[in-house]
């Protein structure tokens, strides 16, 4: 797996890339589509139509690097929807590391609950005057 001892973000491009590309038409895909700095060191993930095949392109201080997977059998989960026009998919590290495993993507649930606004605490407040 790709290793680094710092935070990394990681980006899916949103729809399905040419995986015949390298270094420089991956970095130029993120500088273009994703408008972001391909030597930021963030991790850029890229797949394939068929879903089959992965690339990670990344920078590691150095120089770029890319990681690859081809899967024998089944797919990587979706990660855009089918119109294309949709923004990159932020994952963490974790959630990489499941994709690039065959993992299903299930989406993400919140871990806290709603924030209260003002109105919210007002009315809460009301009620139990009036009980």
């Amino acid at each position: 797996m790709i290793g680094s001892t710092r935070a990394l973000r990681v980006w899916a491009y949103p729809v399905p890339a040419d995986l015949r590309k390298g270094f420089d038409g991956l970095a130029g895909l993120v500088a273009t589509k994703l408008q972001q700095d391909p030597l930021r060191g963030d991790c850029y993930l890229f797949v394939n139509r068929d879903r089959t095949r992965a690339k990670v392109l990344v920078y590691d201080g150095t120089g770029l690097c890319i990681y690859q997977k081809r899967l024998e059998a089944g797919r990587f989960a979706a990660l855009w929807v089918r119109d294309g026009a949709s923004p990159a998919v932020e994952l963490t590290m974790s959630e990489l590391a499941l994709f690039l495993e065959g993992a299903r993507m299930v989406g993400r649930l919140p871990l806290s609950p709603p924030r209260v606004g003002p109105r919210a605490v007002g009315a809460m407040v009301e009620r139990l005057q009036v009980s």
